[in-house]
C-alpha cells in the first residue's frame, strides 16, 4: 500500500492502487478550496487511516463536505458513505496510482490563466452519462475593484492584488503537492504594498515547515481554503492562484521542482523546466 499524509503529518493513510476514475476537476470548488489549477482524484482499491488529526469540515456543496488538516491547512480524506466510492486526491501521492487519467470535467469552469493542452478528453461539466446534480458557481462577494479580487471558498476570507506580478510560476515540491493537495502549487507573487486583504484576515491560519527556511501554509480557518501567505519578512505575499475571482493579466510562466514532480505526471506545456527552485526577485521600492 502507498501512504500519504498532510503537510504537518497529523493525517497519515495508505491506498492500495489502481485508483478507478482517475481524472483532473477544474470546477470552482476545487479550485478554491486548494488554491490550485485543478485538482486530481481518483478512487483507490483500498483504503486505511494511520493516524487522524483535527479537522475543518465545510460542506461545499449539499451533497459534499470538504474535509481539511485543522492544523496545515492540506485537504484530507473523509469517510465513504453508504456505497459511494472514496475518491482520494493523488497529487500528494508518493507512488504510482496505477491507472491512467481519463480526462478533465468542468473544463467550462477552468482557470483562465490554465490552458488544458494534454489531448485527454475534456467534458463542460460531469463525464457523459454521469447522473448527479451541478452545483452554482459561486459569485464573488466584493464588487469590481481596481486590483485582481480572490476569496476562499466560503467567501468570508476576500483580498485586493495588483496585477503586476513579480513572478507567477507552477511549484512540484513534495511540500506543495501536501499542502495544496494537488499536483502542483500555482503560485502569484505580490510585493507586500500591493496588497490587502478586504475582509476576514482574522480567519487566515498559518503554518510553518518547522525546517523550512521559509514554507508557510495559510488558510481560511472556516473552510480549509488556500490562502495568501504574507511574508512581511522579504516584503511579499503569496497568493494561490484557484482563489483568484478575476483573471490576471500574466498567467505562470515556469515550472520550478520538477525533479519532485510525481512521476506519473506529463507537463503537457512548453514553459521552462527547473528541477530545483529559482530565486524569487526582491520587490523594488
Amino acid at each position: 500500500m502507498i501512504e500519504t499524509r498532510c503537510l504537518c503529518g497529523d493525517h497519515v493513510w495508505k491506498i492500495e492502487p489502481p485508483l478507478a476514475l482517475l481524472h483532473h476537476c477544474h470546477c470552482t470548488y476545487c479550485r478554491k478550496h486548494q488554491g490550485s489549477a485543478f485538482t486530481t482524484m481518483g478512487a483507490p482499491a483500498a483504503f486505511e487511516w494511520v493516524s487522524r488529526g483535527e479537522v475543518i469540515e465545510y460542506q461545499s456543496t449539499p451533497n459534499l463536505k470538504r474535509l481539511s488538516c485543522a492544523r496545515c491547512g492540506s485537504c484530507v480524506p473523509g469517510d465513504p458513505e453508504g456505497d459511494a466510492p472514496l475518491f482520494l486526491f493523488a497529487g500528494p501521492l508518493e507512488g504510482e496510482p496505477g491507472s491512467a487519467i481519463d480526462g478533465h470535467i468542468f473544463a467550462a469552469t477552468k482557470a483562465p490563466w490554465f490552458e488544458i493542452e494534454d489531448g485527454l478528453p475534456a467534458f463542460d461539466g460531469y463525464p457523459t452519462g454521469y447522473d448527479a446534480p451541478e452545483a452554482p458557481t459561486p459569485e464573488p462577494k466584493d464588487p469590481p475593484q481596481e486590483g485582481l479580487r480572490g476569496s476562499c471558498l466560503c467567501g468570508e476570507v476576500r483580498f485586493v492584488a495588483a496585477d503586476d506580478p513579480i513572478v507567477v510560476r507552477h511549484c512540484h515540491c513534495m511540500r506543495c503537492r501536501r499542502a495544496r493537495s494537488a499536483l502542483h502549487a500555482s503560485n502569484f507573487v505580490v510585493a507586500q504594498t500591493g496588497f490587502r486583504f478586504t475582509a476576514g484576515e482574522e480567519l487566515v491560519r498559518r503554518y510553518k515547515v518547522p525546517e523550512a527556511k521559509y514554507f508557510t501554509q495559510a488558510f481560511c480557518s472556516r473552510c480549509g481554503s488556500a490562502a495568501p501567505v504574507v511574508d512581511a519578512n522579504r516584503g511579499i505575499v503569496v497568493i494561490p492562484m484557484g482563489a483568484f475571482d478575476d483573471a490576471p493579466n500574466d498567467p505562470p510562466f515556469e515550472h520550478i521542482f520538477v525533479g519532485s514532480k510525481a512521476s506519473w505526471y506529463d507537463i503537457p506545456d512548453g514553459f521552462p523546466q527547473h528541477e530545483e527552485g529559482t530565486p524569487v526577485p526582491t520587490p523594488k521600492g
